[in-house]
């Protein structure tokens, strides 16, 4: 008895993640082809190069290529890991403390999809902004950003997933009934909205970083130095630079990403019902 209960919650937690591989992946890369365009304006907005220098309002899907190939890996990788991780914890604590587990589990996939993400947005990033690198970029290059990604990514993912999580468990005892994938997608809008806006500056040091030369010193692509560095520059108003485009982009995106991504989750459960 206790074999066969194993091996149904075994079951149902390898449909679970799969549905969230799926959902995940298709999400991501609707999202990221669709919203291209904003992403090269803050881009080029935050560019330590200027914004006409990096390109201004032209081709302004240059890059998209690189998106194409990590989008969907990346973004299965985070919900494979948050999803999994809350299967895992979240029968065996009590519900006062779920937020901690959201926090921890979008911690970890944010964490582990970088390893894909950093350098796609590395060789995205720097299309973008019309660099053109004449040689391969090395490892330690593509990785540069690796650090500076993961701090813009840790407080963005602990304020997103537990917000959308609160807002989705405020929703269903308001009108007493599960999320519907519109209701569940409005809930990560407002999320993601005011995740992006919080990490913004964080956002500006990370793209100065990813569009330094290559061959800049390992201490002048500190996070730290970059902040000091754009602050000094251009105060606040050059640390929230790309604030509209990003913030604006992050919040219909949300919307859009969180909408499929609970569609298709969805539709996989009915198709590997548990």
């Amino acid at each position: 008895m206790v074999h066969q209960n194993n091996s149904a919650e075994s079951v149902d937690m390898k449909n679970a993640l799969l549905a969230s591989l799926t959902s995940g992946a298709i999400a991501g890369v609707l999202c990221d082809m669709t919203f291209f365009p904003l992403d090269t304006l803050k881009t080029r907005l935050q560019s330590q190069h200027g914004f006409n220098k990096s390109g201004g309002f032209k081709q302004l899907y240059k890059g998209l290529g690189p998106v194409l190939i990590g989008s969907a890996p990346s973004a299965a990788l985070f919900f494979i890991t948050y999803e999994g991780m809350k299967e895992v914890f979240q029968p065996r604590v009590p519900q006062q403390y779920h937020s901690f587990i959201h926090m921890t589990a979008a911690a970890l996939g944010e964490m582990i999809a970088c390893l894909i993400r950093v350098p796609v947005e590395v060789v995205k990033q720097r299309k973008q902004a019309f660099l053109n690198d004449k040689h391969r970029l090395p490892l330690r290059t593509l990785y540069r950003g690796y650090e500076s990604t993961v701090l813009r990514d840790l407080p963005f993912g602990f304020v997103q997933m537990p917000l959308w999580e609160y807002f989705k468990l405020y929703w269903t005892r308001h009108v007493e009934r599960e999320c519907t994938p519109i209701e569940s997608a409005a809930c990560g809008s407002v999320s993601v909205a005011i995740s992006a806006a919080i990490t913004t500056p964080l956002d500006v040091a990370k793209t100065r970083i990813m569009l330094s030369n290559t061959s800049a010193d390992k201490k002048a692509v500190k996070i730290s130095v970059m902040l000091k560095e754009v602050y000094r520059e251009s105060g606040t108003k050059g640390l929230f630079a790309g604030f509209l485009p990003r913030v604006g982009s992050f919040t219909i995106s949300g919307f859009v990403f969180f909408g499929i991504y609970e569609k298709v989750k969805e539709i996989c459960i009915a198709v590997f019902p548990p």
